[in-house]
């Protein structure tokens, strides 16, 4: 890990993004299914429908903003994105199905716009050889700004659960106002506008991004490992709640909206168990997790997850399913950096790199657009167990994909 006085500016910039991004984020979406729940009224079909809208919107929109992020400015999708992602979520505050409706497709399309170019901005400008811990930096980071974000919503949530929701939506706008003044792009050049011919340079950064996600072995793994873990993660993200409230039962607590405090200190539960197993495996198994091909490391974390679905669709008790649910996000929690630092090093052309991240987004946008509707339709007609359980066997070959990538060549 980089001592604080080591960072460079461009990681320092990288930090605040993420610290704002998970603060701001946990104080919108803590609460945003039980509002839609318990405010709105929505039903499972409906929480479905959204889901997969929110899908569809990233799945379109994610290679032409990545293009956007290649040849104009990574700086600039990203305060765009802010920008959007806040009028998108302060739309969901309006108790309407059809508002919450458009606000995914409002909030979705500004989610493309940051998607990968984050990412790519700070590769080009801190290098990346150097990345991988300034993105396990960075996701502490955004793990200990989650919980504050998680009070916060907390908080905000006693007084009426509509009220987090628009105050994530107004703080990114201001973090896209942030951005504008403490990125820089020193390391970027975008394509001249005597030479910009949009959609010959789209089609031709596209056609870069897609030659390298077929032809090399390790972007095309990821395109498959996204895939599968999009096909899967859209019953538990969107359904848990129902199978906590409906099936599993909540204990009383008195505290007026005994729901909206339960669901408060499920998340900051989460964010810390996820915080403490980030911090632990950089301790414990540094060279492991900065490998140049972390396979077996990424095939266990995958199969832990898949462990931990499991025992959260088998338990009927509070706690045991709240277990294997917090297994499961530190699995994911430990593994985000490890594969973003992997797939960063894995494309060999800069110009192309916001492209070929976003098409990883859409490999995840594809499952769950598919995966998402096919697995509640199992969970309407067989219940809420029987499509989770479906869905970590889903998962299952996402390890052995790992597990067989290795390096043609052993780099000393």
């Amino acid at each position: 890990m980089l001592p604080p006085g080591r960072l460079s500016h461009p990681a320092r910039t990288y930090l605040v993004l993420k610290g704002g991004w998970a603060f701001l984020w946990a104080v919108a979406f803590t609460l945003s299914l039980v509002y839609q729940v318990d405010v709105v009224g929505l039903t499972p079909f409906q929480l479905i429908v959204i889901g997969t809208v929110l899908e569809t919107t990233c799945f379109l929109g994610e290679i032409p903003t990545g293009v956007v992020a290649d040849l104009h400015s990574r700086k600039v999708s990203v305060i765009i994105g802010l920008v959007t992602i806040g009028a998108g979520v302060c739309l969901m505050a309006v108790p309407e199905f059809w508002v919450i409706l458009a606000a995914q497709v409002v909030w979705g399309l500004g989610y493309t716009f940051v998607s990968g170019a984050a990412e790519a901005w700070v590769t080009d400008e801190v290098g990346q050889d150097a990345v991988q811990p300034v993105f396990t930096r960075g996701h502490q980071v955004s793990l200990g700004m989650t919980i504050a974000g998680i009070l916060a919503a907390g908080f905000l949530g006693q007084a009426a659960l509509a009220w987090p929701i628009v105050a994530g939506g107004v703080g990114f706008v201001l973090l896209g106002a942030v951005m504008a003044v403490l990125m820089r792009e020193d390391n970027f050049a975008p394509t001249p506008r005597g030479d910009r011919d949009t959609w010959g340079h789209l089609w031709a950064t596209t056609r870069e991004g897609l030659y390298a996600a077929t032809r090399h072995r390790v972007i095309r793994t990821f395109l498959l490992v996204g895939l599968l873990a999009g096909l899967t993660s859209e019953v538990l993200d969107r359904l848990w709640v129902d199978r906590i409230i409906n099936h599993i039962g909540l204990p009383e607590l008195g505290t007026g909206d005994d729901v909206a405090t339960w669901f408060t200190l499920f998340a900051l539960a989460a964010a810390l168990v996820g915080l403490v197993a980030s911090v632990l495996a950089n301790r414990l198994a540094p060279a492991a997790l900065n490998a140049e091909h972390p396979t077996r490391v990424m095939a266990t974390l995958v199969l832990v997850e898949v462990a931990g679905v499991a025992l959260f669709a088998l338990s009927g008790n509070l706690g045991a399913a709240l277990a294997g649910k917090w297994t499961r996000d530190a699995a994911q929690s430990v593994s985000w950096p490890v594969a973003h630092a992997w797939l960063n090093r894995s494309i060999t052309n800069p110009g192309s790199r916001a492209t070929t991240l976003s098409m990883m987004g859409q490999a995840d946008a594809v499952g769950q657009i598919a995966g998402g509707p096919a697995l509640g339709l199992v969970a309407n007609r067989a219940g809420v167990q029987t499509a989770l359980l479906l869905a970590a066997a889903i998962q299952v070959p996402a390890a052995l994909l790992y597990a067989r990538l290795r390096p043609r060549r052993t780099r000393r």
